[in-house]
């Protein structure tokens, strides 16, 4: 059944809201839906149908409306909702559904293949032994992954203070501070200066828009263009589907990025800030971002990345971007952004230590990770042996400790 947005009160959610693997709905606002959406009731298994290999699989407790990308599926007698949820989100599933897919750039299922698929239904009582046994397994890896992933913010939150701490106080703790009469700097060491983005920037450059670059104009495997999107933690990727030919480039020749710019989102997430290595001398600028070329003799392009990595940074940008429905920077904001400015062999001393402490920082964030990639396939293979039968749960009983010994040991 289809019902269009407005002519119900009934929540909605995409797939978006779904999160991949687990089954569970994820936390945060739930819009309404634009168009048509199927409804569903309490105890119907919804599932993701563009892009299967997703997982997007989850079990309503209320009713509501789904977007029109995901097959609402109401069990029979025969077989329990649970059980149902957690035969999707077993692995043989979700592969089988996903080599049937059609369409190259947005793969999709569809109902008549999923719907003429082979399901093992045992017993009742054995469906409910399965449920039981996901339910307490399932609660006790989420638990840890859950300790893991807190690991992980505080190993970000540890990183975060490090560059704050270092930008602004410096390596010695002993040296006299002063005031820098910018709330977010704080006080600073007493010989250090901070001067606006402007004074020591010999260029901003906001990428081209407008008549001056139209989407028509983009080819595959041509020179990237650096937007928002391709900015991660202070390094620049390219999209090669969002490139420009030799005559673009030419034309637009004053977007060409130079080795130590920095590029700076002029939307969307404020702050987002990356660095021009060699191997992204001449991409161009794109559209939705800003480019600082800096007087290198004053302030080192790293050392004022890392500024922008700090919060007080990114809550200004925020305040003073314009735009009524999107954050937007230009040129003039980014130029009266307040920066600190130490002696050059000072500013070469903090990024080096940045790098020392961030490295170890970053080999635990690695180890962490992989803890958490062994949790989650063990999930995925405990659901699928499960429900499959290949372990026999009605009697099943283990201690929580044998959870983590499994992993470890796997």
């Amino acid at each position: 059944m289809c019902g269009r947005a407005g002519q119900s009160e009934l929540p909605y959610i995409g797939l978006e809201h779904i999160e991949s693997w687990t089954g569970r709905k994820i936390d945060g606002e739930i819009s309404q839906s634009e168009g048509l959406a199927s409804t569903y009731a309490s105890g119907d298994v919804l599932f993701g149908k563009l892009r299967p290999y997703l997982a997007k699989i989850y079990l309503a407790d209320t009713p509501g409306l789904v977007s029109s990308e995901a097959l609402v599926i109401r069990p029979s007698r025969d077989i329990s909702s649970s059980f149902l949820k957690y035969y999707f989100l077993s692995r043989d599933f979700i592969n089988t559904v996903d080599s049937s897919t059609y369409g190259s750039k947005m793969p999709r299922a569809s109902w008549n293949y999923i719907g003429n698929l082979p399901l093992l239904i045992p017993s009742a009582q054995e469906q409910q032994a399965i449920v039981d046994f996901l339910n307490h397994k399932t609660a006790q890896i989420d638990a840890l992954i859950a300790k893991k992933q807190s690991l992980l913010d505080k190993l970000a939150e540890q990183r975060t203070a490090l560059i704050s701490q270092a930008v602004t106080k410096g390596l010695d703790p002993s040296v006299p501070m002063k005031d820098s009469g910018v709330d977010w700097l704080g006080k600073i060491p007493k010989y250090w200066h901070v001067s606006k983005l402007g004074y020591v920037a010999k260029s901003l450059q906001t990428g081209p828009f407008g008549s001056q670059l139209h989407a028509d104009e983009y080819v595959e495997d041509g020179t990237p263009l650096i937007n928002p999107s391709d900015i991660s933690k202070g390094k620049i990727t390219g999209n090669p589907t969002i490139t420009v030919e030799d005559a673009v480039v030419a034309r637009l020749s004053r977007h060409k990025l130079e080795l130590g710019d920095i590029v700076i989102a002029r939307r969307g997430e404020m702050g987002r800030a990356g660095l021009v290595g060699k191997g992204n001398v001449g991409w161009l600028c794109g559209t939705g971002s800003l480019r600082a070329r800096l007087k290198k003799e004053v302030i080192n392009p790293e050392f004022l990345l890392y500024q922008f990595s700090m919060r007080g940074v990114s809550e200004y940008l925020s305040l003073q971007s314009v735009g009524s429905t999107m954050d937007n920077l230009n040129t003039s904001i980014l130029g009266r952004l307040w920066v600190v400015v130490p002696p050059l062999h000072e500013q070469n001393d903090i990024i080096s230590e940045i790098q020392k402490v961030s490295s170890r920082i970053e080999k635990m964030r690695s180890s962490v990770t992989s803890a958490i990639s062994k949790l989650q396939e063990y999930r995925s293979a405990l659901i699928t042996n499960a429900v499959t039968g290949k372990i026999d749960v009605r009697d099943f009983c283990i201690p929580t400790t044998t959870v983590q010994k499994e992993v470890a040991h796997g």
